[in-house]
């Protein structure tokens, strides 16, 4: 770390008093907070929803709040308490969670959903250890719901947080440096102490927080309108660009996904399971093969064709434009073929194959390509609209790959997925 954690400690926190930068935070954070949604307080008990914050944690693990937003309220319809949520079946969760990406997160929720319904009546838990016992809570989302739905003295690090609190320390560290961590939660947890004592600890936390998603940002720290600036260490060193380091990245693996949409007549479409293991394990597809390049259509035919053992052979496929999805590791290029059969009695179906009707489809758990190539794909293999579609995705795909990239600079995950 360049000093011991002793060192960094005193001068960090016990030199600028706790006390002092609670304030600080807790009066910008009653300035700026933003109006979203998991937010409210509930009248009747004067807290928030700890259910509405369980979902908005695992929702929010490596995810924009700006498309939290736009999914939180759908989710919340359909699965109103953690009872609703234990009782549904895993394909209605991970088709409520399509855009969202990380979908283990959702199995996760799921499983706690079903934990806090068996052993805690359906609430959530307040204690801390036995959030933590919940399947996919880690310290970070732990801290959180204990400190700002239940008002406990839990501290809470994620990248934001952890940026603001190494800068105001002026600590020199990578963000993933195993010591600088360790470091960062002690003074956190300082923080949430003396938070706790003033009866802000919620605000606290959350403070820092949004001080480090909308102000004490990554790469362009706005500092003039930071409520830190002044005790700021960083800032003072002319190093508030530079803290944290960042850590080397690893290098993206591109693939391609050969699929095959296949329809009936009357407008069914061919989809099968993913397996268990790996990219968007256990979500559904039309019949897809990856590898390296592009498969041909002979590759492709024979793939549908040994599900049912028939010949697809004379079958006359369609090709859309490519388009490339970019997921936090890979760079995964669609290349699309569709075609008509007669009648899906050509292919055998089974548990993991089967032919669907649009409408049940979209009840599905897939990922956010399949879901664009099965329901809202185009169908054209030439011309404008198709090739703004493939730009558009494109597109998407970078501005996704930014925000991951900004997010992981700091090597700390953003929550604990």
């Amino acid at each position: 770390m360049g000093r011991s954690e002793k060192t960094a400690k005193r001068e960090t926190f016990e030199g600028l008093r706790p006390r002092v930068l609670v304030g600080a935070i807790t009066k910008w954070f009653g300035q700026v907070r933003r109006d979203l949604p998991w937010r409210v307080v509930d009248p009747a008990t004067g807290m928030r929803n700890p259910y509405f914050s369980l979902v908005s944690e695992l929702m929010l693990q490596q995810t924009q709040v700006s498309r939290v937003l736009e999914k939180f309220g759908q989710f919340m319809e359909r699965f109103p308490t953690a009872a609703a949520l234990a009782v549904a079946s895993e394909d209605e969760v991970l088709s409520a969670w399509t855009g969202l990406g990380y979908y283990r997160r959702a199995r996760l929720l799921h499983a706690a959903a079903k934990v806090i319904v068996e052993r805690h009546g359906g609430q959530v838990p307040s204690d801390l250890d036995a959030l933590m016992a919940l399947p996919g809570l880690g310290r970070y989302t732990a801290g959180a719901i204990a400190s700002i739905a239940f008002g406990k003295a839990a501290p809470l690090v994620d990248t934001n947080v952890s940026r603001v609190i190494l800068r105001v320390g002026g600590v020199d560290v990578a963000g993933d440096d195993k010591a600088g961590l360790a470091w960062v939660w002690e003074q956190a947890e300082v923080l949430a102490v003396a938070a706790h004592k003033q009866g802000v600890v919620a605000e606290v936390n959350e403070g820092l927080m949004e001080l480090g998603a909308l102000v004490c940002t990554s790469d362009n720290p706005a500092c003039l309108v930071c409520p830190l600036r002044d005790v700021c260490k960083a800032r003072a060193m002319g190093k508030q660009r530079e803290i944290p380091r960042a850590k080397k990245q690893a290098a993206r693996k591109p693939v391609v996904h050969t699929v095959l949409v296949l329809s009936t007549a009357d407008g069914r479409t061919l989809v099968e399971r993913r397996a268990g293991t790996g990219l968007w394990a256990g979500l559904w597809q039309a019949p897809t093969i990856e590898g390296a390049k592009p498969a041909s259509e002979v590759e492709l035919r024979g793939r549908v064709g040994v599900l049912g053992k028939v010949r697809l052979g004379t079958l006359r496929l369609r090709q859309d434009e490519d388009f490339v999805f970019q997921t936090t590791h890979r760079d995964v290029t669609f290349r699309v073929y569709r075609g008509e059969i007669a009648a899906e009695k050509m292919i055998a179906e089974s548990a993991t194959h089967t032919f669907l009707a649009k409408e049940t489809i979209a009840e599905l758990g897939m990922s956010s390509p399949m879901r664009r190539i099965l329901l809202d794909g185009t169908q054209q293999t030439s011309g404008d609209a198709a090739g703004q579609e493939s730009q558009r995705v494109k597109a998407d795909g970078v501005k996704r790959a930014k925000v991951i990239q900004t997010k992981r600079k700091n090597g700390v995950k953003q929550r604990d997925d």
